[in-house]
């Protein structure tokens, strides 16, 4: 049953990583100054490692059984 519910963030974040990726190589390919590029670039690189993080958070959430946050409010 746990496998099920694993199942959904990990292709959402498969997703959300092959879009950034895609904006990723689109910002390579257009010509600005380098800077602007770099900044650009970083960005989309620290969205995609929060991405992996919060998925990393999610499967150890789901393995310990805490499926729902809002019943510890």
């Amino acid at each position: 049953m746990k496998k099920t519910k694993l199942v959904a963030p990990i292709i959402i974040t498969i997703i959300l990583v092959m879009i950034l990726m895609g904006y990723f190589l689109l910002w390579s390919i257009i010509p600005m100054p380098a800077i602007i590029k770099v900044v650009f670039l970083l960005g989309l690189l620290a969205l995609m490692g929060v991405s992996f993080y919060n998925l990393i958070e999610r499967i150890q959430e789901i393995r310990s059984g805490e499926e729902d946050d809002l019943s510890k409010y």
